[in-house]
């Protein structure tokens, strides 16, 4: 009993002792943005092209799922994609690259032609090398101009906001193979 005793004594000794060192531990607390070296908001205009390859013996954007009704469906509800498409200045494919549109859509209505887009811009040119604008929303491609949600980003568009206007250049309805023209407003730091 005595043994027992003692190793009681020297646990509870060693949690009130830990408890003691005056770490105080938060989940949350207010900064300020300097304090994060942030500097003035501005807001940045990018204007580039979207090549989403689906044909051909180097696709850049491939299916992952399809639903069992995909194939029936007028709309190829269900039918996904992951893609890594080039980003180009021009609407050209040997325009100057300035990086890639990576991410996941899916043909998400059984209504109309609408995409849902998980999309990440990463730029590996200029200023903007090594940052990435997230884009999550819906694409309704046979719109003339559709508007997509900025819902963050990283490097130089942390805690970016905004939205991408999106325009059909060219799309092939053999191949299917599509250029899109973007205009992103972004707001940054």
């Amino acid at each position: 009993m005595a043994k027992l005793l003692i190793l009681f004594t020297i646990f509870f000794s060693a949690v009130a002792a830990s408890g003691s060192t005056g770490e105080s531990h938060r989940f949350s607390r207010n900064l300020s943005p300097e304090s994060m070296g942030l500097k003035e908001e501005k807001l940045s205009h990018l204007h580039f092209y979207y090549h989403d390859t689906v044909s051909g013996t180097k696709p850049t954007a491939v299916v992952v799922a399809e639903a069992a009704i995909t194939n029936t469906s007028a709309t190829s509800f269900g039918k996904t994609f992951v893609m890594d498409d080039p980003l180009t200045v021009g609407p050209e494919p040997n325009s100057k690259r300035i990086g890639g549109g990576q991410g996941i859509y899916a043909w998400a209505s059984q209504e109309e032609a609408a995409l849902l887009m998980v999309l990440n811009f990463a730029f590996t040119e200029g200023k903007y090398n090594g940052s990435n604008l997230s884009i999550l929303g819906r694409n309704a491609i046979l719109t003339e101009v559709r508007e997509l949600p900025i819902v963050g980003g990283s490097g130089i568009f942390r805690f970016a906001r905004g939205y991408a206007e999106a325009r059909t250049h060219t799309y092939n309805l053999t191949s299917q193979d599509a250029v899109v023209e973007y205009n992103v407003y972004v707001f940054h730091y």
